[in-house]
């Protein structure tokens, strides 16, 4: 579910309730290891994109330097929609 593959944190499948807790702490274990940010957040392979899976990413933001540490490429068009719905497009560095 989440990789850290040249540089990147890649986050593939599917957030949901059962699993969101284990892809917070997989992710956050990656971001606390990281040294140099920003981090890229590749959600090309993220089957479906949600509010939770939103709140995943937020949670992860949140534990970066000035809340600023992480840019999130090949964000799908509905996972835009949520993050514009949900007014944090400027909070979110999309690439």
């Amino acid at each position: 579910m989440i990789q850290y593959i040249d540089q990147q944190l890649v986050v593939s499948r599917t957030i949901n309730f059962e699993n969101a807790e284990q892809v917070y702490q997989a992710g956050l274990k990656h971001i606390q290891q990281h040294k140099g940010f920003p981090l890229i957040v590749d959600l090309a392979q993220l089957e479906n994109g949600n509010t939770l899976s939103l709140a995943v990413l937020v949670q992860w933001l949140r534990q970066t330097p000035e809340n600023k540490g992480l840019h999130f490429k090949n964000v799908s068009e509905k996972m835009l929609k949520i993050i514009q719905a949900s007014h944090l497009q400027d909070d979110l560095k999309l690439i």
